[in-house]
């Protein structure tokens, strides 16, 4: 489905490798024509997101229309980053999956509580994971209308979301 104007960032913090490349495979599979970007913890998550750094310029940060987080992570975990992530009014918009190997109620209930759009948690098999990146697709590009981005002049942007 196309939508006037540019397809989204989608911007995954894991600080495992492997499922980074598995998710990157299963986008593909999935045929989600998106740029997909990632960062290996909390700290470079807020630092991408405030473009500080080695995200200092716009291009190497364009900004995410989704963001896939891990809960468990080194230097700051996906719990902490979440919570900075909703209390900044430049930031909260932003929607942000939880996709984590915790099936703990209570890793499920403070994601929530602390803003979390949706609690997934990965999959064993990659046919699987395929799957549930193409039903991400289809609710966050297919279904859920989001609101335009505002440029710095104040008008809206146009963003699109391609899936094939």
């Amino acid at each position: 489905m196309r939508k006037h104007g540019k397809p989204i960032t989608i911007l995954m913090a894991d600080d495992e490798a492997t499922d980074c490349l598995l998710v990157k495979t299963a986008v593909e599979r999935a045929h989600l024509h998106n740029d997909l970007r990632f960062v290996a913890n909390g700290v470079e998550l807020m630092d991408y997101l405030h473009r500080r750094g080695r995200y200092a310029k716009a291009s190497e940060a364009p900004r995410p229309g989704l963001i896939l987080l891990d809960l468990n992570m080194p230097r700051k975990d996906g719990r902490e980053a979440l919570a900075e992530i909703k209390a900044d009014t430049a930031l909260r918009d932003i929607p942000v999956v939880v996709l984590t190997v915790s099936e703990a109620d209570e890793d499920f209930w403070r994601a929530r509580n602390l803003g979390a759009d949706m609690y997934l948690v990965k999959p064993v098999t990659f046919e699987t994971l395929v799957n549930v990146v193409r039903s991400l697709g289809r609710y966050w590009f297919e279904i859920v209308e989001m609101p335009p981005e505002i440029d710095g002049d104040g008008s809206p942007t146009e963003t699109v979301i391609r899936v094939a």
